[in-house]
């Protein structure tokens, strides 16, 4: 049976794992992220948020970006998060599973979905449980709820996937997403063995206000105790009060909580074209024929999102200067088309990504008291590298640019016919809004949890 949730202050004094953050390795934070000043503490401060929008580029780091901006804006041109005004680095290690106070140096989505979520560093594949000891972490999703705030997760992935899944549950393996794989694989987190259940339960116990992506296929599934058993997790979200929907078409008439599943599985990409090969390839990009009109796109479920959680406008009956909302937003499959080698999926999908950012960005300007957090979990494989190379040892595509010029993307962190390995450097983090400025020029992936948790004045 899972062990019940220890405070993360406890975690960090004890001796277990690396430092959970720079913090508690010894640096000295600016005084907008050292933790709450007075007046943030009295909720009047410049550096108090009333709403935190984390949007995550899943793989998306700077050779990616630097694809998306050539491809769709030119050399010269810019990505609409290439205006955001604060930036710095991030670190992005997980810890090993046997010997948690020693380094991984390449992590996966779900170790550093849990290092931002809940400033604590845990090995691959584990979702916001520590390492070895499998303890639960709480998350500064579940901690905003607990202050009163509306929280939200959308994703391109399956909503069970490990980055949405981070921010809203605790499981020891990843892949536990609906009970059958909870059952076969983390039997001490089932619900008939007294556990928590699957991702897909948990984010339906948690009361998450509003859930958009893919992952019928794990929401699908039956329950296997308690309460609901025998119903699936979707028709027990329904007798929950959610609105459950399946396609874009009354995306804009929901109304909180809302489950909405637009894909069995992940959501299509937006592009789509030959896959990079060994020899290297001329690639085309097309629009995805089947990313239909009854799937929403990333911006679009952003922008219903912010609607749905934004109490000045109504939706949930309260009055502005009621606690505000925490949401998170993944753009997926960055990161998937990075392992297949297909540079026009990983590009479109950068580009939406891009404007989905544009959303918050938009958010966050007209209502003056929101916090922006760009971001990505970890970075890929993709490099841009010589047009005119022709003895590389990896697969290859080339795509003509905004400039009308070649551009050549190699994939070769794995073998060709496998998928395309993680890589271990870091990532950007760009910020705008209360809180958000004075960022050191390099932080670690955990500190992201103290600039959140800082902005809305959580404990």
């Amino acid at each position: 049976m899972r062990s019940k949730q220890i405070r993360r202050s406890l975690y960090l004094s004890g001796a277990a794992g690396v430092a959970a953050s720079t913090v508690a390795a010894g640096m000295v934070l600016p005084a907008a992220m050292a933790g709450p000043s007075e007046a943030q503490q009295a909720g009047t401060g410049q550096d108090r948020a009333r709403n935190v929008i984390l949007l995550v580029g899943d793989g998306m780091g700077d050779f990616e970006l630097s694809a998306a901006r050539n491809y769709e804006y030119g050399a010269a041109g810019r990505l609409k998060m290439d205006a955001m005004p604060d930036r710095s680095t991030v670190t992005t290690y997980s810890v090993q599973e046997t010997e948690p106070a020693a380094p991984n140096y390449v992590a996966d989505s779900a170790a550093t979905s849990t290092a931002w979520s809940t400033g604590v560093k845990t090995s691959n594949g584990r979702i916001s449980t520590t390492a070895a000891a499998d303890e639960d972490v709480p998350t500064s999703m579940e901690m905003a709820q607990e202050a009163g705030m509306l929280i939200g997760n959308v994703s391109t992935a399956r909503l069970t996937d490990a980055t949405p899944a981070g921010a809203m549950a605790h499981v020891a393996k990843r892949g536990c997403e609906g009970p059958a794989q909870t059952t076969r694989d983390c039997p001490q987190d089932a619900t008939e063995n007294g556990g928590p259940g699957s991702i897909a339960e948990q984010s339906i116990d948690l009361g998450v206000d509003v859930l958009l992506g893919g992952g019928a296929d794990r929401y699908d599934q039956n329950i296997l105790a308690g309460e609901f058993a025998g119903q699936t997790v979707a028709e027990s979200a329904a007798a929950r009060g959610y609105n459950v929907m399946r396609d874009a078409d009354n995306l804009a008439e929901a109304q909180l909580p809302v489950l909405g599943l637009f894909a069995g599985g992940h959501l299509p990409t937006e592009l789509t074209g030959a896959q990079a090969a060994p020899g290297g390839v001329d690639v085309t990009c097309e629009a995805n024929p089947e990313f239909t009109d009854e799937i929403p796109t990333v911006d679009e479920m952003t922008d219903q999102a912010l609607d749905l959680l934004d109490r000045s406008q109504g939706n949930n009956g309260a009055a502005k200067g009621q606690p505000g909302f925490f949401l998170q937003v993944e753009g997926a499959s960055i990161d998937k088309q990075d392992h297949a080698a297909n540079p026009c999926a990983q590009i479109g999908e950068t580009v939406a990504f891009d404007r989905a950012v544009q959303v918050a960005l938009d958010y966050a300007e007209a209502e003056g008291n929101t916090t922006v957090l760009v971001t990505a979990d970890h970075s890929h494989t993709s490099q841009i590298i010589p047009a005119g190379d022709t003895d590389s040892p990896g697969a290859t595509a080339t795509l003509t640019t905004a400039d009308g010029q070649p551009m050549k993307l190699n994939y070769a962190t794995s073998p060709t016919t496998k998928s395309q390995d993680h890589t271990g450097s870091t990532v950007p983090l760009l910020a705008f809004g209360p809180g958000a400025g004075n960022l050191p020029a390099l932080i670690d992936q955990t500190d992201i949890f103290d600039i959140i948790t800082t902005a809305l004045n959580l404990p």
